[in-house]
């Protein structure tokens, strides 16, 4: 079906079962086995926990739904939805925009860094596989610096995911790498790593919800406790994550 929002008219199908490649896509975009490092960044977590900002499970779920809820559904997925916008009209200045955009509202040079070396990674990921042809996307990648986000709407548009469901994936990667994050350091056992999964996953609809109400002009965040949490980890004495 077709579904008319703010700002112009963008594909809403969700995956059902009998879509199963569609599903398999999916996870496969999600899975902590795709080789773009974002396993090896905490997000300013790591700072969080040394400061016991964060340091049970009730701290983890506030600290990681804030973030969802202000920040990623405000930025990364209010883009997503024009990114998905702009690739359905082949608007490629309008997607660089929309790429320069996410990577201007990263608070630190620690989230910036994330943001751009996953992007790159997935760069090169896109370029190499044998079962997606990026190839008319290619010049959308060159002679620029990329955002995560902006490179993986691409590689969810090209496995013909519809948009909430690449922006549900998009928030399982982001919650799946905070509570797992969250695990090593807190530290959670395994059965609260995954009571917080359930109780946050029960969270992305409404996160979507946000963003896909949010007006252009009202697109981006700011969290000062999340950008400190991230600049003062890169002088944070031990580290587990990059910096």
């Amino acid at each position: 079906m077709m579904k008319v929002t703010g700002i112009a008219t963008v594909i809403v199908m969700h995956i059902n079962s009998s879509d199963p490649l569609k599903l398999n896509r999916l996870l496969q975009l999600c899975s902590a086995n795709l080789p773009v490092g974002g396993f090896s960044f905490s997000q300013g977590l790591e700072y969080a926990i040394e400061m016991e900002w964060v340091n049970s499970p009730q701290t983890t779920f506030d600290w990681i739904e804030m973030n969802l809820n202000e920040s990623i559904a405000r930025t990364d997925l209010a883009l997503i939805k024009r990114l998905y916008q702009a690739l359905h009209d082949h608007d490629f200045e309008g997607f660089k925009r929309y790429n320069e955009l996410l990577i201007a509202c990263r608070e630190s040079s620690e989230l910036r860094l994330a943001d751009v070396a996953m992007g790159k990674a997935m760069v090169r990921l896109l370029k190499n596989l044998d079962s997606i042809d990026s190839a008319a996307y290619h010049p959308l990648f060159d002679k620029q610096e990329n955002s995560f986000v902006a490179v993986f709407a691409v590689a969810a548009y090209l496995c013909k995911l519809d948009l909430v469901s690449a922006q549900s994936g998009y928030c399982w990667t982001f919650l799946d790498n905070q509570v797992a994050a969250a695990t090593k350091m807190v530290p959670l056992g395994q059965t609260q790593a995954q009571n917080l999964l359930f109780e946050l996953s029960d969270k992305v609809e409404a996160a979507i919800n946000i963003a896909n109400k949010i007006e252009t002009e009202n697109i981006g965040a700011s969290l000062p406790r999340l950008a400190m949490a991230s600049a003062w980890h890169e002088t944070q004495y031990t580290r587990l994550f990059r910096s």
